[in-house]
């Protein structure tokens, strides 16, 4: 407890840090963080992390977490072109490779860029949004998410008695859900009475709702590929926490939900 406290406290002043700072000092960390997630993704799948299909999703991550509109850099195609190529590159490895990377691994690799980097590349979009206000609705998600996970998990202890989906993570209740849902609400609440010029209740509510259901879905996820590759951890970055995608797997399914369905502004 006390190695997972210190490490606890110490990561997260740094990422706060480094969020307050924003600009450079904060697209750097996220991108650091993005190559030691999909690091993780790729050891987990038992592929070689240096091996040449890894390097090529190294690289792929990157070009994600480079904010290439805050750069004035025009790209020659857009998001979804650029997936579709890469796309293209990975179904032909298996072809380049006489099936030693078969279907089932390129799918997995090609999944963890789009899952990975994405995720991280919307926490860089957020913080700098256009509207000057990227640290608030930075701080929005966060709280949110950060409350969501504690009302899960003291109410979860608390009053906790029906097993939420236990054939993917057993310790997860019904009451613990329902009690993260209420305290990232609330926060989402607490952030229109302080901010009641930039987020109206009714969109405060939607994105509380959004941080909490699809933060614990994300943990679903995390928790459901880690069951099928027989791991705890997705690495061991962080003592007493696990690796960053363990900690990180609610805020890069988070982060691009709420921008998708356009409760966030963009630039």
């Amino acid at each position: 407890m006390k190695q997972r406290l210190i490490t606890g406290i110490t990561a997260g002043a740094i990422f706060l840090g480094l969020c307050l700072l924003g600009g450079w000092p904060y697209q750097l960390l996220l991108a650091a963080m993005a190559l030691v997630g999909y690091y993780e993704f790729v050891k987990m799948t038992g592929t070689s992390v240096a091996g040449a299909t890894a390097i090529i999703g190294y690289i792929s991550v990157l070009c994600f977490m480079i904010p290439w509109k805050l750069l004035e850099i025009s790209i020659l195609f857009s998001w979804e072109q650029g997936i579709w190529l890469l796309l293209l590159l990975f179904l032909l490895l298996t072809v380049f490779t006489r099936n030693k990377m078969d279907i089932k691994i390129t799918a997995m690799l090609f999944t963890g860029i789009v899952y990975i980097g994405m995720g991280f590349s919307y926490m860089g979009i957020t913080r700098s949004s256009g509207d000057g206000h990227g640290l608030v609705w930075t701080f929005l998600l966060l709280f949110c998410i950060w409350g969501s996970d504690a009302g899960a998990y003291f109410v979860g202890r608390s009053l906790g008695k029906h097993k939420l989906w236990p054939a993917i993570s057993p310790n997860k209740t019904v009451e613990g859900a329902v009690g993260g849902v209420l305290i990232s609400v609330l926060i989402s609440i607490i952030f229109a009475f302080c901010f009641p010029d930039l987020l109206t209740f009714g969109r405060a509510l939607l994105i509380g709702l959004s941080c909490a259901v699809l933060g614990q879905l994300g943990d679903l996820v995390q928790s459901a590929y880690k069951r099928v590759y027989g791991i705890k951890d997705s690495g061991t970055l962080l003592p007493g926490h696990g690796g960053i995608l363990d900690r990180c797997d609610s805020w890069i399914i988070v982060f691009p939900f709420v921008h998708i369905v356009m409760l966030m502004p963009y630039y």
